[in-house]
């Protein structure tokens, strides 16, 4: 859909206020093949892609390299608050943390869509990574340099060492 529309159409889109700043929502089940497509021509066209909630998706959750690509070609990756908390269920959370832990995951979202649709989870999110700059480069540095179309910051040195640390 996103590819479709021309480029003033799409800037209404602009998430947080910045008009290049897009949001992709990623199905529940299964890869769209022209994905990687649709991102690199919005790019090409001067927009940021944001790729939002992969985790959820039972492809990447087989195998979250898909994302690898997106990532080295500059697409930035959210997570949500509720699948590293563990609200999202065990399978999506194993799959989040797996693709933060890969370094393939810049933010954490809410996923609210309206501060009364659902609590945000934010803070626990952030605690569940049990890293403090970790946390606050996901959920403030990386938004902010977003949303003032700056390059991001660079990701922190992780204080935990992969996947045996994280607990529920």
């Amino acid at each position: 859909f996103a590819a479709r529309l021309d480029d003033e159409s799409l800037r209404r889109f602009g998430l947080g206020g910045n008009p290049s700043l897009l949001l992709l929502e990623t199905p529940y089940v299964g890869w769209p093949l022209g994905l990687a497509a649709v991102v690199f021509d919005l790019q090409l066209r001067g927009f940021r892609v944001v790729i939002a909630h992969p985790e959820r998706n039972t492809a990447v959750q087989a195998d979250h390299d898909l994302l690898r690509d997106f990532v080295d070609r500059g697409a930035v990756v959210q997570v949500t608050a509720s699948s590293l908390d563990g609200r999202g269920g065990g399978r999506v959370q194993a799959s989040a943390r797996r693709i933060v832990d890969s370094g393939l995951a810049h933010l954490i979202s809410s996923d609210a869509h309206a501060p009364d649709v659902r609590a945000t989870g934010m803070s626990e999110a952030a605690a569940a990574l049990r890293d403090d700059a970790l946390a606050r480069w996901m959920t403030v540095d990386v938004p902010n340099a977003l949303l003032e179309g700056r390059p991001l910051p660079q990701r922190p040195a992780s204080a935990r060492r992969g996947l045996r640390r994280w607990t529920r």
